[in-house]
């Protein structure tokens, strides 16, 4: 092989070489195998750490000063107890659905002709008149609440709003930010502590 052709090859085999890492420069991904991975506005640590400049859900939010990190924790800190809010604010809602599901489902049956009480039900099993088939539907028609467009639906947006929370609390703690994974498990607790009784006391009744 010329020299001129060995230049060439050698040439080629170092723009190859070069060409990922001015990918990633572009790109604002700057690759370091001890300090974990930095982007261009934040960083990202793969290990517990309390210093600064964690992007927290989006490119522009990265607290980098004490003040905006300060401010971060107690952000999460206040989602952490409108989560448990809006559990405790789902069980009371159940619990209230769960009755007014049970008086429409009573109008219901009585329309139809079908036992609406408990001991009307017994009456039913008891009768030599009465089919199985019968007494299954009526019996199914007592332990499903029927569907109720507005009960549902609300259920279906609480639901949403807790998942979309849960999920943004997954991503904070996904930093390895102790400042975050601190101020969410602590507003949980307190969160807990101001409505949990709530949740319990509903379930109790149910």
């Amino acid at each position: 092989m010329s020299p001129s052709s060995r230049s060439s090859v050698f040439t080629l085999i170092a723009i190859a070489s070069a060409l990922p890492v001015a990918i990633a420069h572009g790109n604002g991904m700057d690759m370091d195998m001890d300090g974990g991975m930095s982007l261009s506005a934040g960083q990202m640590l793969t290990y517990f750490h309390f210093t600064t400049g964690d992007n927290l859900w989006f490119l522009g939010w990265v607290p980098k000063s004490t003040g905006s990190m300060i401010g971060a924790c107690i952000g999460l800190f206040l989602l952490a107890i409108l989560d448990r809010w809006i559990a405790a604010c789902r069980a009371v809602m159940e619990m209230h659905w769960a009755k007014r599901a049970m008086i429409l489902q009573s109008d219901r049956l009585n329309a139809r002709g079908l036992p609406a009480s408990a001991s009307e039900v017994e009456k039913l099993r008891s009768s030599a008149a009465s089919t199985s088939e019968q007494f299954m539907n009526a019996l199914t028609m007592r332990t499903i609440p029927p569907f109720v467009f507005w009960h549902d639906f609300t259920r279906g947006v609480i639901y949403l709003g807790q998942s979309a929370l849960q999920f943004a609390f997954m991503l904070a703690v996904m930093t390895f930010q102790l400042g975050f994974i601190f101020s969410i498990v602590i507003g949980l607790g307190v969160g807990e502590m101001l409505f949990g009784r709530y949740a319990s006391h509903a379930a109790h009744l149910a």
